[in-house]
C-alpha cells in the first residue's frame, strides 16, 4: 500500500512538473512587498500568483505553461514589467520592476530576447524617424536635392536599419511566442505615428491589420487584443481620407473581423460589443449603423446573443431616416426669452438641433462654447438647438447649462435618462439633426462636421 501511494506521490510531482513553470526574481529594492504575476484574457486581465518577497527580495511565482502569451509582473507601485510565458523557467534581477535599464534576464531565452527588442528597438525607431525627417529634405528641398552622395548615404543607412530589426526577428525560433508578438506590437503601437507621419507606409499599415487573425488565441492572451481592434479603427478613420473612404474601409475591415469570430460565441459578442462602443465614441455612426445591421441580418451562426440584440435592433430605429422619438422637457429646463414648448415636437423649427453632453465630460466643455457661438448662424437657418444634459444634480446642470441661450433640460438620470436610451446615446456629446417632424436627417460627427451640413443645407 505503502508503495502504491509513494508511486502515486511520485506521478504527481512529475505531472505537476509537466504543467508548472516558474518566475525567480530577486530585485533589491522590492523587500517583503507582494509581487503579483497577471495574465491576459482577451479584454481582461486575470491574477496567475503571487508572492511575498523575501528580505533581500527575492520570489517565485509559478505559472501553467499551457499558458502562451504574455504577463506582467507588478508590485506595490502598480508599474508593470512584461515577460513572455511560454513554457520556459525565467530567472530575473534588477532594483525595481519600473526600472527597465537595471532588470537582467538570467534565464529564459525568450524573455532575454524581449527585453534585448524592448531596450533597442525605441532607439532605432528614434534614429530613423530623425534619418526619415532628412531624408524628405533632401528629396524635396532644392537646397540638398543636388547632394546625391549625402543622399544615397542617408536611404542606406534607412536600409540598415530596417534590416537590423528584420534579421533581429528572423533569428529568433520559428515557433517561438515573442517572434509572433512583437511585429503585432509594433503594428499597433506606430499607428499614430505612420498615419501622421510616415503616409508612404499607410497601405501596407492598413494590409497589416486587416492580416491580424481576430481568433488566434495568441492575440487572446498577448495584451494587445484591445488596442488592436480600437488602432485599427482609429487608424482607418485618421489615414483614408474623405468620410466616404473612411466608412468604405471601415465597413471592408468590420467584415473581415467578424468573418474571422463566428463559431466562438464568447469572443463574437465581446467584439462585436467593444467595436459598436468604439464606434459610437468616435462618431463614425455610418459604420455603426453598419455594424447593427450587419449582425442582426447575417446572425447565420446564431452567435449574438439577446441582450445584443435587442441594443442593435433599438439602435436600427435610430437610424437616419428614421423618426426620432418625441421627449417631455421636464421639471429641470431652462428655456431662453420668449420661447415656450412642453415637447421636443413643439419647437417651432424648420430643423431641430438636439445635443447630448455634460459638464463632466472634458470634450463638451470645449464644444459647447462653440455652439453657443455658431448659434446665430443656426437661428438664421432656422436649426434650433436643444441640449439634454447628463448631468447629476442641479448645482452641476446649473453650472453647465444655466447660461446657454437655447433650451436644456435633464432628467439627473445621466445614462439611464429615457431621451438618452430612447436616442441610445453611448457616448457625449452625441448631436442629432431633425426635420419638423422629427425625421432623422443626420448623426453630426463633430462641429466641424456641422458647419459642413449646414452650409451644404445653405
Amino acid at each position: 500500500m505503502q508503495k502504491i501511494f509513494l508511486t502515486l506521490s511520485l506521478l504527481f510531482i512529475v505531472n505537476l512538473n509537466c504543467i508548472s513553470q516558474v518566475v525567480y526574481g530577486q530585485f533589491s529594492q522590492l523587500v517583503n512587498q507582494e509581487i503579483r504575476l497577471e495574465g491576459f484574457d482577451g479584454f481582461e486581465t486575470f491574477l496567475i500568483s503571487k508572492a511575498k518577497t523575501d528580505s533581500d527580495g527575492s520570489f517565485a511565482l509559478n505559472y501553467n505553461s499551457d499558458y502562451k502569451g504574455m504577463g506582467f509582473l507588478v508590485a506595490a507601485d502598480n508599474k508593470p514589467f512584461f515577460v513572455v510565458l511560454s513554457g520556459e523557467d525565467i530567472r530575473i534581477s534588477g532594483v525595481l520592476l519600473s526600472q527597465v535599464e537595471s532588470i537582467q534576464i538570467v534565464e529564459g531565452g525568450q524573455n532575454k530576447s524581449f527585453l534585448a527588442y524592448l531596450i533597442n528597438q525605441p532607439k532605432r525607431e528614434q534614429v530613423l524617424n530623425a534619418w526619415n525627417y532628412l531624408d524628405k529634405f533632401y528629396h524635396q528641398d532644392s537646397l540638398f536635392s543636388q547632394h546625391q552622395k549625402s543622399l544615397k548615404a542617408i536611404e542606406q543607412e534607412i536600409k540598415r536599419l530596417r534590416k537590423e530589426e528584420q534579421n533581429f526577428l528572423s533569428n529568433l525560433p520559428q515557433n517561438s511566442y515573442v517572434r509572433w508578438f512583437l511585429p503585432k506590437r509594433k503594428l499597433v503601437s506606430n499607428a499614430s505615428v505612420v498615419a501622421q507621419y510616415r503616409p508612404e507606409e499607410i497601405p501596407d499599415t492598413k494590409s497589416a491589420f486587416r492580416e491580424i487573425d481576430y481568433s488566434d488565441e495568441r492575440l487572446y492572451t498577448s495584451g494587445l487584443f484591445k488596442d488592436a481592434i480600437y488602432n485599427h479603427i482609429w487608424f482607418i478613420e485618421n489615414s483614408s481620407g474623405a468620410l466616404n473612404q473612411v466608412f468604405y474601409d471601415l465597413n471592408t475591415s468590420i467584415d473581415i473581423i467578424i468573418d474571422q469570430i463566428k463559431g466562438d460565441d464568447i469572443k463574437f459578442n465581446e467584439v462585436t460589443n467593444y467595436l459598436f462602443t468604439v464606434l459610437e465614441e468616435r462618431s463614425l455612426f455610418t459604420s455603426a449603423e453598419y455594424l447593427a445591421k450587419k449582425l442582426l441580418e447575417d446572425d447565420d451562426c446564431g452567435c449574438l446573443n439577446e441582450e445584443l440584440k435587442k441594443k442593435f435592433q433599438k439602435y436600427g430605429e435610430m437610424a437616419e431616416g428614421k423618426t426620432a422619438p418625441d421627449f417631455e422637457f421636464g421639471e429641470f429646463t431652462y428655456y431662453p426669452e420668449n420661447v415656450t414648448a412642453d415637447k421636443l415636437s413643439e419647437v417651432d423649427a424648420d430643423y431641430k438641433l438636439v445635443i447630448f453632453a455634460a459638464g463632466w465630460c472634458p470634450h463638451c466643455t470645449e464644444v459647447m462654447p462653440k455652439i453657443v457661438e455658431y448659434y446665430p448662424t443656426l437661428r438664421e437657418k432656422n436649426i434650433e438647438v436643444i441640449f439634454v444634459s447628463l448631468d447629476m444634480n442641479s448645482k452641476d446642470f446649473a453650472s453647465f447649462a444655466g447660461s446657454l441661450p437655447f433650451i436644456s433640460t435633464t432628467d439627473f438620470q445621466k445614462w439611464n435618462g429615457k431621451a438618452v436610451t430612447d436616442y441610445q446615446v453611448f457616448a457625449t456629446p452625441s448631436y442629432f439633426m431633425l426635420d419638423k417632424e422629427l425625421k432623422i436627417l443626420k448623426k453630426i460627427k463633430s462641429i466641424e462636421h456641422l458647419k459642413v451640413w449646414v452650409g451644404y443645407k445653405s
